[in-house]
């Protein structure tokens, strides 16, 4: 298994962020998790970025979750609490860049990766871009209470509902319809479109930026309830062992029969 990068460059006050495992859609490995938290710190104390881009490499796929084949050594549900507390730190931390994030997304957006474009800002796709988390048809396991506070604010319970309890995903049209993507631009377009808009908002005041994302993020996890129950429960369960040894092995899962 490729361990994949993530990439950082910044040319002209912009910072570039590439999730760089093409030939996996993308899916993070723990390694690429531990590059995008170190990448996000040095983006924390460099007071010459003035705006953010992360994008994937490839064009098939922003990020498509987490690689699955991953969780095969899990062995206990405190292994699902480690593993959610790992993410919601790295999540955390993209959300705390001072400066304005821009997502560019082509392609798939699951999991993990929804997670991850649901952090920034500010989010622009294609039209063939989809989104969700299908974890109840593929793996068996659950999201972490300040990630479902992010989607939910993002897209609305209803929505994020159907993308956890009916394993749906979105398509761009309705992502855009309910305020998730700002924009949605034809696939030759979108570099230009990104362009633009880090143009626009790295001309505008700094501090009145970093000041209010920190509030609007102090708002959102403020008072967020305690999960680790939830997670034990999920992550210790036999269904969760069954999804993983299905995706191992290339078939269906069997739900609640193991």
């Amino acid at each position: 298994m490729s361990e994949g990068t993530v990439d950082l460059t910044v040319r002209g006050g912009v910072a570039s962020v590439v999730f760089n495992r093409p030939q996996a859609r993308n899916a993070m490995t723990w390694a690429m998790y531990g590059q995008l938290g170190q990448v996000c710190n040095q983006l924390q104390a460099d007071a010459s970025v003035r705006v953010v881009m992360f994008r994937g490499a490839g064009g098939e796929a922003f990020v498509a979750g987490t690689d699955i084949g991953q969780f095969a050594a899990f062995a206990s549900g405190d292994d699902g609490v480690a593993y959610e507390k790992q993410i919601d730190q790295c999540i955390g931390q993209l959300e705390s860049l001072p400066m304005p994030t821009v997502a560019v997304i082509e392609g798939w957006a699951i999991g993990g990766g929804l997670a991850i474009a649901t952090a920034c800002d500010f989010r622009l796709a294609t039209p063939a871009s989809r989104f969700g988390v299908p974890i109840a048809r593929t793996l068996g396991n659950c999201l972490s209470v300040a990630n479902l506070a992010r989607l939910c604010a993002a897209f609305g319970v209803p929505r994020v509902k159907r993308m956890l309890l009916l394993a749906q995903t979105l398509a761009a049209d309705e992502a855009l319809d309910c305020g998730f993507l700002l924009q949605v631009s034809a696939a030759g377009e979108i570099d230009a479109a990104a362009m633009d808009l880090c143009e626009q908002l790295g001309a505008l005041a700094p501090v009145t930026q970093s000041v209010t994302k920190e509030g609007l993020r102090r708002l959102a996890s403020h008072h967020l309830p305690v999960d680790e129950d939830l997670i034990r429960r999920c992550y210790g369960s036999a269904d969760f062992r069954e999804g993983v040894a299905a995706f191992m092995a290339k078939r269906k899962p069997a739900w609640g029969k193991t």
